[in-house]
């Protein structure tokens, strides 16, 4: 197996986990390691879409520009999250690093030559397409239904179900990104973010104890506001 392959502690979670150790060695001969520094882009929205990306390490948020400056964060990637799959010949969303970040990259054509060979890796790729598009659905909900609280509360538990399905705790979620970037994200301003996150707190939902860091001490009351009761 080769070398960065058996370290990957995200292997398991990532396409590369369809393919058997004895055929890595091809999958690593058109893979290269990014250490990508934190709020790096290392993908610009508009840029010709030469190579895919698979996030083995830390946060990337992904995002597009309106024409006047402003940025509505479409998704936030973590390890064993793939990107670049539903782009097409340009990129159609920028991605930039939230913490440090190690990803491997892909050139798209040599990739895309390797399906034949390994249709482990297409069924997974296809079910990543499938993940992509119910979260599409599921934002898509959040911006144009939601309250505040409800908003605030879905993210949360987003966090915490996918920090579970990756191994890793789900109480208390971790928030790497800053507020400005939840609020881009949820579609409100940092400042209704900021009283949400108060008002849940005072309610008994949440403790903020430390910075990045929330407990979720009431999750069945969480789970009813994030279904809108």
């Amino acid at each position: 197996m080769p070398e960065p392959c058996a370290a990957c502690a995200a292997r398991v979670l990532s396409v590369c986990d369809a393919i058997d150790d004895c055929d890595l060695d091809r999958l690593a001969a058109i893979t290269s390691v990014q250490d990508i520094a934190r709020h790096q882009i290392f993908v610009t929205e508009g840029d010709p879409a030469d190579h895919l990306f698979n996030v083995t390490d830390g946060t990337v948020k992904v995002y597009k520009l309106l024409p006047d400056g402003r940025q509505q964060i479409t998704g936030f990637l973590f390890a064993g999250d793939f990107l670049g799959l539903s782009f097409l010949e340009r990129y159609g969303c920028s991605a930039e690093a939230v913490t440090r970040v190690r990803c491997c990259r892909f050139p798209r054509k040599q990739f895309a030559a390797m399906l034949t060979d390994f249709p482990g890796i297409e069924r997974r790729l296809l079910g990543i397409a499938s993940n992509e598009l119910a979260a599409a659905q599921d934002h898509m909900v959040l911006l144009g239904r939601k309250t505040a609280r409800e908003r605030v509360s879905t993210f949360l538990l987003m966090l915490s179900r996918r920090a579970a399905r990756s191994g890793g705790t789900a109480d208390p979620v971790i928030l790497p990104m800053t507020r400005t970037d939840i609020a881009d994200y949820l579609g409100l301003t940092v400042e209704t973010v900021s009283r949400t996150f108060t008002q849940l707190k005072k309610d008994g939902f949440i403790e903020l104890r430390e910075a990045g860091v929330v407990h979720l001490s009431n999750l069945p009351a969480l789970e009813d506001l994030n279904e809108g009761f």
